[in-house]
């Protein structure tokens, strides 16, 4: 395995056990020091996602944004026949999201950022699994797609679990754990 290779792939599997473990805590019945393990997993997340696409536009694609989205096109058209590469602007709002909902975090506060409409958080964590499935389960081969199926699961039965959680609260309009 190259450097680069190494580089682009650790980075992404930090960012994935990063979020998977900020959502296992995030899961969890609220205690004090909870939320800021969520926040900085998350940031870890989100940090470690930027330095992946940083060494893939790096080591693949010679920063251009004209071989990234050949490649991805290449990449959707060996999986769905579909000559695309529109998948490259999904990860682009995928960076875009990610940072707003860092930066929510951050600068509005922890109670901000639980008391955000139950659709927002499903949205934004349902769009999140999407991309790491597809990342991982259909675009990738062998271990890593089992793996990565896993960890979607896993991530998954997680987020059910908050939610059972949390149905206690009516109705069921705000993220706020009991306490």
């Amino acid at each position: 395995m190259s450097t680069g290779e190494l580089l682009t792939r650790s980075t992404i599997w930090i960012s994935i056990v990063a979020y998977a473990a900020g959502v296992a805590t995030f899961a969890l019945p609220r205690k004090k020091d909870k939320d800021e393990v969520t926040r900085l997993a998350w940031t870890v997340a989100f940090v470690s996602l930027l330095a992946h696409v940083a060494f893939a536009f790096h080591f693949y694609h010679s920063w251009s944004h004209t071989e990234a989205y050949r490649d991805t096109a290449r990449q959707t058209y060996e999986i769905f026949g579909w000559n695309w590469g529109g998948g490259l602007y999904i990860n682009y709002v995928l960076l875009i999201g990610w940072l707003a909902d860092i930066a929510w975090w951050w600068l509005g506060g922890i109670d901000s950022y639980r008391r955000r409409p139950w659709v927002l958080i499903a949205a934004w964590h349902g769009f999140l699994i999407f991309i790491i499935f597809n990342a991982t389960a259909i675009f990738e081969t062998d271990w890593v797609r089992w793996v990565g199926t896993f960890v979607c699961l896993g991530i998954c039965l997680l987020w059910w679990r908050a939610a059972q959680n949390n149905s206690h609260r009516k109705p069921l309009k705000y993220w706020t754990t009991g306490d």
